[in-house]
């Protein structure tokens, strides 16, 4: 089951729960959601960063004008609608 399918069982099962199941979710993942994520302390996350201003550098990635992405995000919303 892919983990997009788990959050939508798990958040219909929380929404319809009795307090004591809620409770006992909530409990078992406490820390986690009061667990404030810091990236600057990531390593992983400054490894990547670092990846991907190399490549923007060394042109080995061409980089996208923030104006040419919301014109198109807002194209691609127009026509969903």
């Amino acid at each position: 089951m892919k983990t997009s399918e788990i959050r939508e069982k798990l958040h219909d099962y929380i929404s319809v729960a009795d307090e004591k199941k809620v409770k006992a979710i909530y409990t078992i993942v406490q820390a986690d959601i009061n667990e404030e994520y810091d990236p600057w302390h990531d390593k992983e996350f400054i490894s990547e960063l670092e990846e991907r201003s190399t490549e923007y550098k060394t042109g080995k990635v061409k980089g996208v004008a923030w104006e040419d992405v919301k014109k198109k995000l807002l194209k691609s919303s127009r026509k969903r609608k």
